[in-house]
């Protein structure tokens, strides 16, 4: 009965089948690719690897941030109104004696006004384009609050094998190591690939074959007469063949300890071949031996003659072409990269390494608190906090990582394509399920990408926080609305017992699309100074015409107000887009014309005319010129930010503020001047003594060179890995060639 070779990647999420032998374990949702063995069933249910898979997907509960802060803005908006509703009712009736009429009109408009009524309806729209968007670039949203969890994704932790990379084993042809000195590197890879299928492949076959300009090259000028699959006694595949001179050879390729006890010249070379086994298994690399031999008997039955070792093929998982650039991208953008992989340490450490994202990883025993040796100094919080990944991880393992992640106030989001992966997607806040996932991993995801690689989520990024920020400037207006409306009409109210009518809030909400706010009674005095100044007639003392005053200023300062909400800077230097501005304009187009001529009796209104709405028009913008003012201390109170970077444009997305990035970059680019070899720039020009053009110049010249020295130092690495491999002395390379 053949040894069984089982497929785990719906498990592990990784694609290279896995041996079994007597004692081990098989796990429910394996497939059998080859061999077969009888197995007693000990676990069932919840008891199994799937089962506690999926009893931590069921046991995870997650509130999304977005909830958190609609229920929180909801709770304030809600308290506001109902503190100056009570106040109302304690000073109008018992206090002012007002009527009951009067006082329900008066709570009324603090009801209709209060109440942002078009947030829902704002925020799930611009959340509805945001997830077109997304599925545009790739990323089909299944949560669509997921994308306000993106934008503010400060740790993305990510599977190595189909995301960081191919999935798809490669020879590095220029680590291969040749034994035979009548052969060159060109051959070892022909003579694996002769040993190799060409139909139904597994994935060691498929990566030499690939090697070839021509999988038909193989087969090329050769008679095929017997081929050995491969065993898991054996360990090893063969094929017996005839070549263009009726010569019979036979070729083989497999584990190298199988291969090099075939060879002749096994005492001679043992220690070599041992020696680039273990720097392939430093670097992570496996080591696929080939040898070779002649059959004189000409019988595909024949021992045949002595095996030559030929050489030494090293596989590895290779790096998407964009996965270094995609991880730069993100760390620019304040989001850590980590990897969070079942293979191997040293393969995490060797991806890490080309990648570019650090080789400071653990193995999944760190998390228990079992390698003492590395990690007795530091917490395991903060060992996770601190890491550049983890190897040999279990579902628990990622699931405990997001979990501490979350603890320390991380915003943590989570890639993975198999069963292995769904309760740490559906713990994180944003789960992404990579391309060509499982239904399990896409069922417990909030994102499910179309296309491989990194790219699409940083694009996705990128995508969230433009609608976020949407999303944030609309939220900051309702909520300075809601403050307005209570204050003001409050006020009015119980100050000066002015009663405002309720059905002219409802037109202001319906011309604005709840986008609302109040002004404080700017006619609280008898004066005829707008009269003296703008020949306008007396309206103190016709309450309709004061009603519909009132109601175009508020109508102009509340919709006005999202000009302010929306910039970082003062809002004039901060250009608004044509739909918004269209938007403002129609609306209080038509809010000027009911001022001017409407009368409806019914809500105690009448038109003031074109001379009253050209001074109410003035009076605005007055009104409008210190909220700029007013946004800027409200933002220096909140934040206890300096001065200086309260009046900064660029918007942050995540909690974390970093400060001393500029100071950090160029201390960096410095470093790298000196390590190259390169002269130092010039002295740069103080700032305030330059234009703004040469600032940004000289701000797209710094970028440009981090951008420049960063892939020299990602290649240095490659370079300095070969050179490691080839046991060369780096020192005597670097002093006759550079990088």
């Amino acid at each position: 009965m053949a040894v069984p070779r089982l497929r785990q990647s719906a498990l592990t999420g990784e694609s290279l089948p896995v041996t079994k032998k007597t004692g081990d374990e098989v796990f429910s949702g394996s497939t059998c690719k080859h061999g077969e063995i009888e197995a007693v069933v000990i676990a069932t249910g919840v008891n199994t690897f799937f089962g506690k898979a999926a009893h931590l997907v069921d046991s995870t509960e997650v509130v999304g941030h977005f909830q958190k802060v609609l229920t929180a803005i909801g709770n304030f908006c809600i308290c506001s109104i109902a503190v100056g509703m009570v106040l109302e009712i304690i000073i109008m009736y018992p206090v002012q004696r007002r009527s009951y009429r009067d006082g329900i009109n008066n709570l009324l408009v603090l009801l209709i006004g209060g109440i942002p009524i078009a947030m829902p309806t704002v925020l799930s729209v611009t959340l509805a384009i945001g997830s077109h968007r997304l599925s545009q670039q790739g990323a089909i949203t299944k949560r669509m609050t997921a994308i306000e969890e993106m934008a503010g994704m400060d740790v993305l932790c990510s599977d190595k094998t189909g995301t960081l990379t191919l999935n798809r084993l490669t020879v590095d042809r220029n680590l291969i190591e040749v034994f035979n000195k009548e052969m060159d590197k060109e051959m070892i890879v022909l003579l694996a690939a002769r040993a190799s299928r060409l139909e139904n492949q597994d994935a060691i076959d498929a990566a030499i074959v690939n090697m070839l300009a021509d999988p038909k090259e193989a087969r090329a000028n050769i008679k095929e007469v017997h081929f050995l699959p491969f065993n898991p006694v054996d360990k090893r595949t063969a094929i017996t063949y005839i070549d263009s001179n009726n010569n019979w050879y036979r070729a083989t390729k497999g584990a190298p300890e199988q291969i090099l006890n075939l060879s002749k010249e096994k005492d001679r070379i043992a220690q070599r071949v041992h020696a680039v086994i273990d720097k392939f298994a430093e670097r992570g690399l496996r080591s696929l031996g080939v040898a070779m031999q002649e059959v004189p008997e000409k019988s595909k039955e024949s021992p045949g003659g002595p095996w030559t070792f030929c050489g030494l093929l090293p596989l590895f998982d290779p790096p998407r072409h964009d996965s270094a650039e995609t991880i730069r991208r993100a760390l620019n953008l304040g989001v850590n990269v980590k990897m969070i992989t079942g293979d191997q340490l040293a393969i995490a450490k060797e991806t890490g390494r080309r990648l570019g994202m650090g080789t400071n990883m653990y193995p999944s025993s760190s998390l228990l608190g079992r390698e003492k040796s590395e990690t007795e100094a530091l917490p395991v919080d903060e060992l996770i906090e601190k890491a550049d990944g983890f190897a040999g991880v279990f579902p628990e393992h990622k699931y405990e990582i997001v979990r501490i992640l979350q603890e320390r106030q991380h915003v943590v989001g989570m890639t993975g394509d198999g069963v292995n992966d769904a309760p740490a997607l559906k713990k994180a806040d944003i789960g992404i399920a990579v391309a060509d996932s499982t239904d399990a991993a896409r069922s417990a995801s909030d994102i499910v990408l179309t296309e491989p690689g990194l790219s699409v989520i940083v694009s996705a990024v990128l995508t969230s926080r433009a609608i976020f920020q949407r999303m944030k400037n609309y939220t900051i207006y309702a909520v300075s609305i809601t403050i307005r409306i209570v204050l003001g009409f409050m006020l009015l109210a119980l100050i000066w017992e002015f009663d405002f009518p309720p059905f002219m809030v409802l037109i202001i909400a319906i011309l604005n699309d709840a986008l609302i706010t109040v002004l404080f009674y700017w006619a609280v005095t008898s004066t005829n100074f707008f009269e003296r100044t703008f020949q306008v007639r007396n309206i103190a003392d016709n309450k309709e015409e004061v009603a519909a005053a009132v109601y175009l200023h508020v109508s102009i300062i509340s919709q006005a107000l999202i000009f302010v909400t929306r910039s970082q800077s003062f809002s004039f230097l901060e250009r608004p887009g044509v739909l918004l501005m269209c938007a403002f304009v129609v609306a209080q187009l038509v809010a000027t014309i009911i001022a001017v001529y409407a009368h409806i009796g019914f809500a105690d209104f009448s038109g003031i005319g074109w001379g009253w709405a050209g001074v109410i028009w003035l009076y605005s913008l007055i009104f409008y010129v210190p909220l700029d003012f007013i946004k800027f201390a409200v933002r220096y109170a909140l934040s206890g930010q300096p001065w200086s970077l309260v009046f900064d444009r660029k918007t942050a997305f995540t909690s974390k503020k970093d400060y001393g990035k500029e100071d950090r970059e160029a201390k960096w680019v410095r470093s790298q001047r000196s390590l190259q070899g390169l002269e130092d720039a010039h002295q740069e020009v103080p700032n305030n003594k330059r234009s703004r053009s040469t600032l940004i110049a000289e701000q797209a010249r710094r970028r440009a060179e981090i951008a420049r020295l960063g892939e020299i130092h990602t290649l240095r690495g490659h370079v300095e890995s070969v050179v490691r491999l080839k046991n060369l002395d780096l020192n005597v390379i670097q002093g006759a060639h550079t990088v």
